[in-house]
Protein backbone atom coordinates (compact mmCIF):
# COMPACT_ATOMS: atom_id res chain seq x y z
CA UNK A 1 0.00 0.00 0.00
CA UNK A 2 1.28 3.48 -0.89
CA UNK A 3 0.26 6.73 0.83
CA UNK A 4 -0.20 9.61 -1.53
CA UNK A 5 0.61 13.22 -0.78
CA UNK A 6 -3.04 13.89 -0.08
CA UNK A 7 -3.17 11.16 2.53
CA UNK A 8 -5.12 8.67 0.41
CA UNK A 9 -3.94 5.10 0.15
CA UNK A 10 -3.84 3.01 -3.03
CA UNK A 11 -3.15 -0.63 -3.74
CA UNK A 12 0.30 -1.38 -5.13
CA UNK A 13 -1.22 -3.14 -8.10
CA UNK A 14 -3.17 -0.02 -9.08
CA UNK A 15 -0.24 2.30 -8.80
CA UNK A 16 1.58 3.01 -12.07
CA UNK A 17 4.01 5.92 -11.75
CA UNK A 18 3.91 8.16 -14.80
CA UNK A 19 1.07 6.16 -16.42
CA UNK A 20 -2.45 7.46 -16.68
CA UNK A 21 -5.26 5.34 -15.20
CA UNK A 22 -6.76 4.83 -18.69
CA UNK A 23 -3.55 3.39 -20.13
CA UNK A 24 -3.09 1.21 -17.07
CA UNK A 25 -6.61 -0.19 -17.49
CA UNK A 26 -5.92 -0.84 -21.17
CA UNK A 27 -2.72 -2.66 -20.27
CA UNK A 28 -4.58 -4.83 -17.78
CA UNK A 29 -7.19 -5.61 -20.44
CA UNK A 30 -4.44 -6.67 -22.83
CA UNK A 31 -3.06 -8.93 -20.17
CA UNK A 32 -6.41 -10.60 -19.71
CA UNK A 33 -6.76 -11.14 -23.47
CA UNK A 34 -3.26 -12.54 -23.75
CA UNK A 35 -4.13 -15.15 -21.12
CA UNK A 36 -6.41 -16.87 -23.72
CA UNK A 37 -3.65 -17.23 -26.27
CA UNK A 38 -2.72 -20.85 -25.36
CA UNK A 39 -6.32 -21.98 -25.76
CA UNK A 40 -6.62 -20.26 -29.12
CA UNK A 41 -3.38 -21.87 -30.30
CA UNK A 42 -4.66 -25.30 -29.31
CA UNK A 43 -7.86 -24.79 -31.28
CA UNK A 44 -5.89 -23.62 -34.32
CA UNK A 45 -3.66 -26.70 -34.10
CA UNK A 46 -6.69 -28.99 -34.00
CA UNK A 47 -8.20 -27.24 -37.00
CA UNK A 48 -4.96 -27.61 -39.00
CA UNK A 49 -4.68 -31.29 -38.05
CA UNK A 50 -8.27 -31.91 -39.11
CA UNK A 51 -7.67 -30.17 -42.43
CA UNK A 52 -4.55 -32.28 -43.06
CA UNK A 53 -6.48 -35.46 -42.36
CA UNK A 54 -9.26 -34.42 -44.76
CA UNK A 55 -6.65 -33.57 -47.41
CA UNK A 56 -5.03 -36.96 -46.94
CA UNK A 57 -8.41 -38.65 -47.32
CA UNK A 58 -9.18 -36.72 -50.50
CA UNK A 59 -5.75 -37.55 -51.91
CA UNK A 60 -6.34 -41.29 -51.37
CA UNK A 61 -9.79 -41.06 -52.96
CA UNK A 62 -8.40 -39.20 -55.96
CA UNK A 63 -5.69 -41.85 -56.34
CA UNK A 64 -8.28 -44.65 -56.36
CA UNK A 65 -10.44 -42.81 -58.92
CA UNK A 66 -7.44 -42.07 -61.18
CA UNK A 67 -6.27 -45.70 -61.02
CA UNK A 68 -9.75 -46.94 -61.92
CA UNK A 69 -9.95 -44.59 -64.89
CA UNK A 70 -6.52 -45.67 -66.14
CA UNK A 71 -7.54 -49.32 -65.88
CA UNK A 72 -10.70 -48.68 -67.88
CA UNK A 73 -8.79 -46.77 -70.57
CA UNK A 74 -6.16 -49.52 -70.81
CA UNK A 75 -8.89 -52.16 -71.16
CA UNK A 76 -10.47 -50.18 -73.99
CA UNK A 77 -7.16 -49.44 -75.74
CA UNK A 78 -5.93 -53.06 -75.85
CA UNK A 79 -8.56 -54.38 -78.33
CA UNK A 80 -8.13 -51.27 -80.47
CA UNK A 81 -4.37 -51.84 -80.63
CA UNK A 82 -4.90 -55.46 -81.66
CA UNK A 83 -7.29 -54.44 -84.43
CA UNK A 84 -4.81 -51.87 -85.72
CA UNK A 85 -1.99 -54.42 -85.81
CA UNK A 86 -4.21 -56.87 -87.68
CA UNK A 87 -5.35 -54.21 -90.15
CA UNK A 88 -1.74 -53.22 -90.85
CA UNK A 89 -0.87 -56.85 -91.59
CA UNK A 90 -3.82 -57.17 -93.92
CA UNK A 91 -2.68 -54.10 -95.83
CA UNK A 92 0.79 -55.61 -96.12
CA UNK A 93 -0.66 -58.93 -97.32
CA UNK A 94 -2.69 -57.25 -100.06
CA UNK A 95 0.39 -55.33 -101.16
CA UNK A 96 2.47 -58.51 -101.36
CA UNK A 97 -0.20 -60.37 -103.36
CA UNK A 98 -0.59 -57.43 -105.72
CA UNK A 99 3.19 -57.26 -106.29
CA UNK A 100 3.48 -60.96 -107.18
CA UNK A 101 0.37 -61.01 -109.37
CA UNK A 102 1.56 -58.03 -111.35
CA UNK A 103 4.91 -59.73 -111.89
CA UNK A 104 3.11 -62.87 -113.14
CA UNK A 105 0.94 -60.80 -115.48
CA UNK A 106 3.96 -58.98 -116.93
CA UNK A 107 5.67 -62.31 -117.51
CA UNK A 108 2.60 -63.68 -119.26
CA UNK A 109 2.24 -60.57 -121.43
CA UNK A 110 5.91 -60.64 -122.43
CA UNK A 111 5.72 -64.37 -123.22
CA UNK A 112 2.56 -63.94 -125.34
CA UNK A 113 4.40 -61.39 -127.48
CA UNK A 114 7.10 -63.97 -128.18
CA UNK A 115 9.82 -62.07 -126.37
CA UNK A 116 10.68 -64.86 -123.91
CA UNK A 117 12.05 -68.33 -124.25
CA UNK A 118 9.41 -70.39 -122.49
CA UNK A 119 8.36 -74.02 -122.43
CA UNK A 120 5.22 -74.98 -124.29
CA UNK A 121 3.68 -76.76 -121.29
CA UNK A 122 3.99 -73.62 -119.17
CA UNK A 123 1.27 -71.92 -121.26
CA UNK A 124 3.20 -68.66 -121.00
CA UNK A 125 3.23 -68.54 -117.19
CA UNK A 126 6.33 -68.81 -114.98
CA UNK A 127 7.23 -72.23 -113.65
CA UNK A 128 7.88 -70.76 -110.20
CA UNK A 129 8.34 -67.46 -108.41
CA UNK A 130 12.09 -67.99 -108.45
CA UNK A 131 12.00 -67.71 -112.27
CA UNK A 132 10.66 -64.18 -111.91
CA UNK A 133 13.62 -63.29 -109.67
CA UNK A 134 16.39 -65.09 -111.54
CA UNK A 135 15.19 -63.79 -114.89
CA UNK A 136 14.35 -65.31 -118.28
CA UNK A 137 16.36 -65.18 -121.50
CA UNK A 138 14.97 -62.94 -124.19
CA UNK A 139 14.15 -64.75 -127.42
CA UNK A 140 16.80 -64.18 -130.07
CA UNK A 141 19.06 -62.20 -127.73
CA UNK A 142 21.63 -64.50 -126.25
CA UNK A 143 22.96 -63.56 -122.84
CA UNK A 144 20.18 -61.10 -122.11
CA UNK A 145 17.69 -61.70 -119.33
CA UNK A 146 14.68 -59.86 -118.03
CA UNK A 147 13.58 -60.00 -114.39
CA UNK A 148 10.06 -59.36 -113.15
CA UNK A 149 10.40 -59.56 -109.34
CA UNK A 150 13.10 -58.31 -106.99
CA UNK A 151 12.33 -60.74 -104.18
CA UNK A 152 9.65 -63.06 -102.89
CA UNK A 153 7.64 -61.13 -100.29
CA UNK A 154 7.12 -62.49 -96.80
CA UNK A 155 3.58 -63.42 -95.88
CA UNK A 156 2.81 -61.16 -92.89
CA UNK A 157 0.26 -63.68 -91.60
CA UNK A 158 2.69 -66.60 -91.44
CA UNK A 159 6.01 -64.76 -91.24
CA UNK A 160 7.46 -66.84 -94.08
CA UNK A 161 8.07 -66.31 -97.79
CA UNK A 162 5.94 -69.37 -98.51
CA UNK A 163 2.76 -69.14 -100.61
CA UNK A 164 0.06 -71.31 -102.10
CA UNK A 165 0.19 -71.65 -105.89
CA UNK A 166 -2.44 -72.36 -108.49
CA UNK A 167 -1.80 -73.29 -112.11
CA UNK A 168 -4.00 -72.58 -115.10
CA UNK A 169 -5.90 -75.86 -115.04
CA UNK A 170 -6.54 -75.85 -111.29
CA UNK A 171 -10.10 -74.94 -110.23
CA UNK A 172 -10.47 -71.53 -108.48
CA UNK A 173 -11.04 -73.09 -105.03
CA UNK A 174 -8.26 -75.67 -105.37
CA UNK A 175 -5.84 -76.06 -102.46
CA UNK A 176 -3.49 -78.27 -104.46
CA UNK A 177 -1.03 -77.12 -107.07
CA UNK A 178 -0.60 -79.05 -110.31
CA UNK A 179 3.05 -77.96 -110.51
CA UNK A 180 3.11 -77.00 -114.20
CA UNK A 181 3.09 -73.22 -113.83
CA UNK A 182 2.22 -70.41 -111.46
CA UNK A 183 -1.04 -68.81 -112.53
CA UNK A 184 -1.93 -67.30 -109.15
CA UNK A 185 -0.69 -67.07 -105.56
CA UNK A 186 -2.44 -66.89 -102.19
CA UNK A 187 -1.63 -66.92 -98.49
CA UNK A 188 -1.17 -70.18 -96.60
CA UNK A 189 -2.83 -68.66 -93.54
CA UNK A 190 -6.24 -70.09 -92.62
CA UNK A 191 -6.97 -67.10 -90.41
CA UNK A 192 -10.04 -64.91 -90.71
CA UNK A 193 -9.81 -61.29 -91.80
CA UNK A 194 -11.54 -58.33 -90.21
CA UNK A 195 -14.20 -58.42 -92.93
CA UNK A 196 -14.99 -62.08 -92.23
CA UNK A 197 -13.21 -63.52 -95.26
CA UNK A 198 -10.27 -65.95 -95.10
CA UNK A 199 -6.78 -64.90 -96.06
CA UNK A 200 -6.22 -67.94 -98.24
CA UNK A 201 -9.16 -66.83 -100.40
CA UNK A 202 -7.76 -63.40 -101.16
Amino acid sequence: MVTSATGNTEEDSDFHPGVSPERAAAAEGDGERSSWTPNNSSEDSLMVLGTQRRDAGLTLLELVVASTMLLILATMALPMARVKIKRDREIELRRALREMRRAIDRYKDTADRGLLEVKAESEGYPESLEVLIEGVHLAGKAGRKVRFLRRIPVDPMTGRADWNFRCVKDPPDSRFWCGDNVFDVSSRSIGEALDGSRYQDW
